[in-house]
């Protein structure tokens, strides 16, 4: 099964869209909270050079924004 991380604010309308896209593909995620966790927030931005959220880390492939085709196929869904 896929390692799946998604780094998020509870604001993000595209994040939002990104959990329930695993929800009804029944894909197991971790959320971090780029908020309220600094620690995630350094890791997010040292990884991608983004500030900008949802970021989605799929088996150490990162995707910047909800991009769902690209999602679909690290997935194999």
């Amino acid at each position: 099964m896929a390692q799946v991380t998604i780094y998020t604010t509870p604001t993000c309308v595209y994040c939002k869209m990104a959990k329930a896209y695993f929800a009804e593909n029944n894909i197991a995620y971790t959320e971090r909270d780029v908020m309220v966790d600094m620690e995630a927030q350094h890791e997010m931005i040292e990884k991608t050079g983004q500030l900008g959220v949802p970021v989605i880390d799929i088996n150490g492939t990162m995707i910047i924004g909800f991009d769902k085709p690209k999602i679909k196929s690290l997935l194999g869904l």
